[in-house]
């Protein structure tokens, strides 16, 4: 009776048919893809915000790198220049010095040495220190710009005025007022100079041009009076009105 019991029991419960597995598996099918296509988009969106802030650092990068260069290769050129030029400030405040030195040696009558001992080894060390303040100059890269008799050059030379009649060609400078340096390449201080003056050619009377004046002159003449015949020699005598 019990294992009958039991068989009855058995046969009660329900048992899945093939099409019912069928969906079951159809449905974990489409929840699985639902999610998958759900995690690919998160990754690829993910995807492409990290490869957006993987360009942006690596261009803030490439800036920085680039930077870093120009602010090397400026440091390097500023080095260098702070090398070749760096005496210039204080070249350009000797350069008084050197005109003070040039302006008492100048301002001494040339015979002054030869009167009293005192004040000839005194001009003595007036040039002898010029002359060592200019080989300081050399040394450091400092030279004068050629100035007396020499052609007038806008780049190294100011002309504060021209003179004429000078016996030099226009454009010579006959006169140096202040001299000027450069150092290296660089102009420093321009030279202040007079400048010779050109003058203008006067035209030489010869007797070809004074022939030339007279054949103009008697040309006009015929052609006024073919022009105005009363006023040639034959002139009428005027008329006098006498019913008056």
């Amino acid at each position: 009776m019990q294992d009958e019991k039991h068989k009855n029991q058995a046969d009660l419960t329900v048992k899945p048919t093939e099409s019912d597995a069928h969906t079951d598996d159809n449905v974990v099918d489409d929840i699985a893809d639902d999610v998958g296509v759900d995690a690919l988009a998160d990754l690829q969106e993910k995807q492409a915000q990290l490869e957006a802030e993987n360009a942006k650092l690596n261009d803030r990068l490439m800036r920085a790198l680039a930077d870093m260069e120009n602010m090397r290769r400026r440091s390097e050129k500023e080095k260098q220049e702070a090398a070749r030029y760096g005496v210039a400030p204080l070249g350009r405040e000797l350069f008084v010095v050197a005109d003070n030195l040039r302006r008492a040696l100048d301002s001494l009558p040339v015979d002054m040495g030869d009167k009293d001992d005192t004040v000839k080894n005194l001009v003595i060390g007036v040039e002898m220190t010029e002359k060592q303040l200019q080989e300081a100059f050399i040394k450091c890269g400092i030279e004068k710009v050629p100035g007396l008799g020499e052609k007038f050059d806008y780049k190294i030379h100011q002309a504060v005025s021209e003179m004429a009649n000078t016996g030099q060609p226009a454009g010579t400078i006959i006169e140096e007022l202040q001299g000027g340096y450069r150092l290296h390449e660089r102009l420093l201080r321009p030279a202040m100079v007079i400048v010779a003056k050109g003058e203008a050619t006067p035209e030489v009377e010869t007797s070809e041009n004074i022939n030339n004046v007279s054949d103009i002159g008697a040309e006009l003449d015929t052609q006024n009076v073919a022009d105005n015949p009363k006023k040639s020699g034959n002139k009428k005598p005027p008329h006098i009105d006498t019913t008056a």
